[in-house]
């Protein structure tokens, strides 16, 4: 059985659990940006000074979506892999029954992560459809906005998989949506530019994962991509997924071992 075949297995049976709820889930995932963008980008936009040099010459409404769809990224990765892996692990444990036909870790680790960038694309594509009836959009390039999602979600995702192995409780998880996933939220350039943070401040977003997203997700909506900042917000998720898959393969299997 190849490694993409095997992993596939474990894709398949995320759907199999999914299939009976994933009418909830997109609708809530169109409910979501539509509350966002009325109440913050339509409501308290209206408030908000227009200036052109902060917002780059967009309304807020404009500039906030991209953003937005970058952290739905990240807090969709966040709930795929914390919970339900450690279900999978320790309260269901799903893991051990996989284990025991011919599939590996490794097909675990990738069937997961194949998994979260089906749930983070769709609701992308949701998301997208969401943004293009508020007229955010402003270039054709704004299909790229989907795997640039994707790819935003699946760095999160190896790694929090990574983390999520190593715990013994669900009590470590609170410290991560805290002190972690909630600053990325508030100060990556989600609803702000950067350059209204203090210089030292400045330098600590522009070196965290979602910062990367957000910028590779609205430059691409907006059409304001710069190619050679693009190679490096890439590079730096990708390194991040190749890192955090990696650290995933190796903690979970000193774990089903243990």
């Amino acid at each position: 059985m190849t490694v993409i075949a095997a992993s596939g297995r474990v894709w398949h049976r995320n759907w199999l659990v999914y299939r009976r709820l994933w009418h909830r889930s997109l609708a809530f995932g169109f409910l979501q940006p539509v509350l966002f963008l009325t109440a913050m980008g339509l409501g308290l936009g209206a408030i908000i000074p227009q200036d052109a040099d902060a917002f780059g010459g967009f309304e807020y409404v404009v500039w906030l979506g991209p953003g937005l769809l970058a952290a739905m990224a990240m807090q969709t990765a966040t709930f795929e892999s914390t919970y339900p892996i450690m279900n999978k692990i320790m309260w269901g444990r799903n893991y051990e029954a996989m284990l025991s036909t011919p599939l590996q870790i490794r097909n675990i680790v990738w069937g997961e992560l194949g998994w979260s960038a089906f749930r983070i694309g769709s609701l992308a594509v949701v998301f997208l459809v969401v943004l293009f009836l508020f007229g955010v959009p402003r270039s054709p390039m704004a299909v790229l906005a989907i795997p640039f999602t994707i790819l935003i979600g699946l760095a999160f995702s190896s790694c929090l998989i990574a983390f999520t192995a190593t715990q013994k409780n669900d009590v470590g998880f609170s410290a991560v949506f805290r002190f972690v996933i909630n600053p990325l939220f508030l100060f990556s350039g989600t609803f702000f530019p950067l350059t209204q943070l203090p210089d030292g401040l400045q330098l600590v977003a522009w070196a965290t994962p979602l910062f990367h997203g957000v910028e590779l997700v609205r430059g691409s909506i907006l059409g304001t991509l710069d190619p050679l900042a693009a190679v490096l917000h890439l590079a730096y998720l990708l390194t991040m997924f190749a890192i955090g898959t990696w650290l995933a393969e190796r903690t979970l299997t000193r774990r089903m071992a243990g």
